[in-house]
């Protein structure tokens, strides 16, 4: 079939809107109608080369070609069809996407870590998990890359089963896109890896989709003070929005109010999410920081960056955590039917994240705004009725 989606041709050049070839599934596979798609800065940091590189210098370093390819790795969607052997789901169900395959069989998923899953850590590169070969081809023939073995940016896709996770009917897909990438990340960021309690301080640095997450999983779970660091003002009052009950508007403003609000004790828990961490934020993070606390580094770093500067000395001697997380650290089979709960009871806050939707025509202009921090979170919307 002849579908439309949004492909990176290279490094620094825009989204190219156009038809592709989409062959049907194959075994272990299922074909998808996309109904909405997060504008994750993820997808940004590919076409921008933080998270690649050209075709020639991946030919150089002997390693697989990553472009052309199919953006966009957190949606929702509608099933169309399944291939041989797949019998978790139908025709009609629908399902969010998850970057991190989980194959439910590796040490890491029997173990009860799926965000490690063995499958989920080949997400980058071309061609289909189940045997490498493409569904997605250009209209010359060419083979399509789909990023994270999603490509949510197009009309219909063809993935995996177990990229999929099922969701009830009544939950509107557009609110059910966002616990596919970003929700989960910032929510398991402050819960699970900075381990958030009832009465702590938490400290989140930059305000977007995850970090409004992160703040929003630091207020469920009862934190006493929440602080949203982020020099954008409009992200600034948007965190309040979700529970931030203090704002900064750097790191250095943050620690003086943070050793005000906690007699110079420091934060409990604190997530680092900004759109890129420099090598200078870990160390800033860590100053946060209490004696015995956690903080998480969640935003990606250029490929570049390979050393970070910390104070050893004190992260030593004052027994603090610097840890990352993929996906959270969240398991998306169980993780995700519980996000969509608090969602449902008023809890977690999803539709009021989306600041503003676009076509897919329009997805340089949602990127463009994304830079340019006008958006918590833009998302594409393919089918309106469906969506709601």
């Amino acid at each position: 079939m002849r579908t439309r989606g949004a492909i990176l041709y290279d490094v620094g050049k825009p989204w190219s809107v156009e038809e592709f070839e989409l062959d049907p599934p194959k075994a272990g596979e299922v074909l998808i109608k996309n109904v909405a798609a997060g504008l994750c800065h993820t997808d940004d940091h590919i076409l921008q080369g933080d998270l690649s590189a050209p075709n020639d210098v991946m030919r150089e370093m002997g390693m697989p070609e990553m472009f052309p390819l199919i953006g966009g790795h957190e949606g929702a969607a509608i099933v169309v069809e399944v291939g041989e052997g797949v019998t978790d789901f139908a025709p009609g169900d629908h399902v969010v996407m998850s970057f991190v395959a989980t194959c439910g069989r590796c040490r890491w998923c029997a173990s009860g870590a799926q965000y490690l899953c063995d499958s989920g850590s080949m997400t980058m590169v071309p061609g289909m998990p189940t045997d490498g070969t493409f569904r997605h081809r250009t209209l010359s023939g060419k083979g399509l890359g789909h990023l994270s073995k999603i490509g949510a940016f197009a009309e219909h896709t063809v993935v995996a089963e177990t990229s999929l996770v099922k969701i009830d009917p009544d939950i509107p897909l557009k609110a059910a896109a966002l616990v596919s990438c970003a929700v989960p990340t910032g929510f398991g960021s402050m819960a699970n890896r900075a381990n958030v309690r009832g009465g702590d301080t938490a400290v989140v640095i930059g305000c977007g989709g995850i970090g409004t997450s992160a703040i929003q999983a630091a207020r469920i779970h009862g934190a006493a003070h929440i602080v949203a660091v982020d020099p954008s003002e409009f992200k600034r009052r948007s965190a309040i929005a979700f529970g931030a009950t203090h704002t900064a508007a750097s790191t250095d403003e943050a620690i003086e109010l943070v050793r005000d609000l906690t007699r110079g004790v420091m934060a409990d828990a604190v997530v680092v999410a900004p759109s890129l961490v420099y090598s200078d934020l870990p160390a800033a993070g860590l100053a946060l920081t209490r004696k015995g606390g956690t903080c998480v580094i969640t935003g990606m770093s250029p490929q570049t960056l390979t050393s970070i500067d910390i104070n050893m000395q004190d992260f030593t001697l004052m027994n603090k955590t610097l840890c990352g997380t993929v996906l959270g650290s969240m398991n998306p089979r169980s993780d995700v039917p519980m996000l969509l709960e608090l969602y449902r009871t008023g809890q977690l806050k999803l539709d009021e994240m989306i600041t503003t939707t676009y076509t897919l025509d329009q997805i340089n202009e949602g990127y463009e705004d994304l830079r340019n921090d006008r958006n918590v979170r833009g998302v594409i919307v393919f089918d309106e009725e469906a969506a709601s």
